[in-house]
């Protein structure tokens, strides 16, 4: 490929709207262009990328023996009735209408599409199992689509989707997709982890993501420094050993004390002179329609999805300070879990066996001391509604201990069990000729997330450093004056032999100068660049870099070859 001829439009600045590092090379590199908002035009080098990552999958999917389909990005809202996410899917769900009216929605997934299919044409258990994929576009109407193809509205994502005749069938199809995942992110040359997860809006009963280590990642993952236990801060577990037991202290008279205009766990901690762990804070969510008050300990954080799931609820949010005091006529600031009625009450595990602790009195400007559990306090149960951090006890060994890392989510796997087959009516029939629930699992990799995880894994100030199985070229030839007869004709020539050996090179042709041409190089991060110079013309000798550590080697023209 000749750079004259090809259409790369780099630039020099980073573009103003651009947040992370990914955005910025991949506008500068000249790979994608802004149409709207979170909606972008693939150019023809980040095409290409695009297509390396889509061949890894596409070849390990078929190898773990998966089936290529395509399906409709446009799907009728009965379907999604069925299923009953036409409702709770939310604002993300785009919905439109044809011209006669009917309603249809731009696919944000397909396990209603698919599920459809399986049950119109798979009737026994001896078609099963079968594992169904594409490579397709989807759209979510995102509320703040950002970080360039990181977070977009429309996005190209690989999704699978694995249907069998029971549990442990289901189990082994699951663990051929975690395995293909792992060897299609190996491919890509990525640093990642495969943690525990939520399953969210596509429900199901067990999920793992991909994550690809990276310090700029919006995803903070929770690991363990002693066994394998990983997970993404949603899912990572607070266990037993974390709550503040204490059996030997006595319990204490409970005390209302005067706390002025004292609102915040740290005011009322350095006022009483206590721990922030001898504290309790106490907030109220609606959950579902209905309002929640939930208990943490003052140095904890609650976590929303862990608090939804916790009572089987699908919508949270916090409720408002007018809520609060006008509907439920407690003291924002003040507010404890004392003497409520007509309220469920939950209770962090953090808290569990905790004695003579401060919590609100629900009154303006007085907090309780010397607050216990049973007592004091009733709670409907007690649950793990909280943050893990830093330090916190592994949930799964003895001696181990969690530390956080950032890292960007690239896939997510899912054991869906029968939420769909249910709700459609999937079935088949078995040996004795009765009519059982097929049992499925839900496969989905970020195709566009990939590059742009890629990218924020690998890079330098100079630009991006693409691992090789996906850079959109092996090979870089720059002859450093194409007005010189022997500098282009070896560097033609070399171009002309590289590529014939089946190797992928691109030749910068252009007449620039030649740190215009290393830049650009750089930029868009094509692993080795062969210069062709005066150094050859004085010397015989021809410069190799690799970029991704800038060595620098002189070969005459056969040892390049060869070396190549």
């Amino acid at each position: 490929m000749r750079y004259s001829r090809y259409f790369i439009p780099t630039l020099k600045e980073d573009p103003s709207d651009a947040e992370v590092i990914s955005h910025k090379l991949m506008i500068r590199a000249g790979m994608i262009r802004k149409l709207t908002s979170g909606i972008y035009t693939y150019l023809p080098l980040g095409l290409r990328v695009l297509k390396k990552v889509e061949n890894i999958i596409r070849e390990e999917m078929n190898r773990a023996g998966a089936i290529e389909i395509l399906m409709p990005s446009v799907q009728p809202k009965e379907l999604w009735e069925e299923s009953g996410r036409w409702s709770f899917y939310g604002k993300e769900l785009l919905r439109f209408k044809d011209r006669l009216g009917r309603d249809y929605c731009y696919g944000p997934t397909h396990e209603e599409v698919v599920t459809d299919i399986v049950r119109n044409h798979i009737k026994s258990y001896r078609e099963l199992p079968i594992n169904l994929y594409q490579i397709q576009t989807k759209f979510r109407d995102e509320i703040r689509p950002r970080f360039g193809v990181m977070r977009s509205r429309e996005f190209i994502m690989k999704d699978g989707y694995s249907f069998d005749i029971d549990e442990k069938s289901a189990e082994e199809s699951y663990h051929k997709m975690y395995v293909a995942y792992c060897k299609i992110f190996e491919r890509c040359g990525l640093d990642f982890r495969a943690v525990e997860a939520d399953t969210g809006a596509i429900g199901g009963n067990f999920s793992h993501e991909f994550m690809v280590m990276a310090d700029t990642g919006e995803d903070t993952i929770l690991l363990c420094d002693k066994c394998s236990y990983s997970a993404n801060r949603e899912k990572a577990q607070v266990g037993e050993k974390i709550s503040s037991i204490n059996t030997e202290e006595p319990l204490e008279r409970l005390e209302k004390i005067n706390t002025p205009d004292m609102k915040s766990i740290e005011e009322v901690s350095n006022y009483l002179k206590v721990s922030p762990l001898k504290t309790a804070k106490t907030l109220i969510y609606m959950i579902d329609s209905v309002f929640h008050m939930v208990i943490l300990r003052g140095d904890r954080e609650g976590n929303e999805i862990k608090i939804k799931n916790a009572v089987n609820g699908n919508e949270i949010r916090p409720a408002t300070e007018e809520e609060i005091e006008n509907l439920l006529k407690l003291p924002v600031g003040f507010m404890g879990p004392y003497n409520v009625s007509g309220l469920k009450v939950i209770a962090d595990i953090s808290l569990k066996g905790l004695k003579n602790f401060v919590t609100g009195a629900n009154e303006k400007d007085y907090h309780f001391i010397n607050a216990n559990f049973d007592r004091d306090i009733k709670v409907d149960f007690f649950a793990d509604i909280s943050n893990a951090v830093d330090g916190d006890p592994c949930p799964r060994c003895e001696e181990g201990k969690l530390y956080s890392k950032k890292g960007i989510e690239v896939g997510h796997i899912f054991k869906l069990g029968t939420k769909y087959s249910k709700s459609m009516n999937a079935t088949y029939l078995n040996e004795k000729g009765e009519e059982v629930l097929i049992v499925m699992g839900c496969y989905g990799i970020g195709v566009g997330r990939t590059v742009a995880a890629a990218i924020e894994q690998n890079h330098d100030k100079d630009g991006i450093v693409f691992p090789e199985p996906i850079a959109p070229f092996k090979y870089i030839i720059v002859p450093t004056n194409i007005n010189d007869s022997e500098i282009k004709e070896t560097a033609f020539k070399l171009y002309d032999i590289i590529t014939q050996k089946g190797h992928e090179v691109i030749i910068d042709d252009r007449d620039e100068r030649p740190g215009v041409k290393f830049k650009d190089a750089d930029l868009i991060g094509i692993p080795y660049r062969i210069t062709v110079g005066n150094t050859y013309k004085k010397d015989g000798k021809i410069e190799y870099v690799r970029r991704k550590d800038k060595t620098s080697l002189l070969y005459t023209f056969e040892e390049v070859i060869n070396h190549i």
